[in-house]
């Protein structure tokens, strides 16, 4: 089962996730929520017509979308998540060069972005209170399994992590946390 929230990916929606500054954009408004063009260009130190351009991209893709509602004249332009997250496996270029290529660099920079927010958490954990010591984790187990069943065990990850998405803790003590789980065949 995949979670309804998950859309498969072609190789123009993995390139535009995965331009650096864009996963930033990305990133924020999914954790801060919707922005402008200067908002967000003040939270990066980008240039606000660079930021329109990246914003551009990722609503073409899909990935974000305008909140006209927000605005309070014309000129204003909010823009927020599309709350859908994608998958895409080297194998749905079916044999493309290009594609795989992508697909391919795509998962490097989603490795590198997963393994950056960790190293983050170590430099910054002596600023925050035990709870959240404590609280953070890292787990992992060799399994035997065939590929049906590891499709099964992410489809269920990926469906308890949604759980969390779609209710989010408010209040006192309430930050934003990154999680991600790889399930890989591997050898010791």
């Amino acid at each position: 089962m995949t979670p309804a929230n998950r859309r498969s990916a072609d190789a123009s929606v993995i390139a535009a996730i995965h331009h650096p500054l864009r996963r930033r954009l990305i990133d924020l408004l999914g954790v801060d929520g919707p922005a402008t063009a200067s908002r967000l260009a003040e939270s990066t130190g980008e240039l606000v017509g660079n930021i329109s351009h990246h914003l551009k991209v990722l609503a073409a893709a899909g990935v974000i979308e305008e909140a006209p509602e927000l605005a309070k004249n014309r000129r204003e332009r909010w823009w927020r998540s599309a709350k859908a997250s994608y998958s895409w496996s080297i194998a749905d270029a079916g044999g493309d060069p290009a594609g795989e290529l992508v697909a391919a660099t795509a998962e490097e920079a989603n490795l590198g972005h997963h393994t950056a927010k960790v190293r983050q958490w170590f430099d910054r954990r002596t600023g925050y209170d035990e709870a959240w010591v404590r609280a953070a984790f890292a787990t992992e187990s060799w399994v035997t399994l065939t590929p049906e069943r590891l499709a099964e065990l992410g489809s269920r990850i990926s469906e308890l992590i949604q759980e969390y998405v779609e209710t989010p803790d408010s209040g006192p003590g309430a930050q934003s946390g990154f999680v991600f789980a790889h399930g890989v065949p591997a050898r010791p």
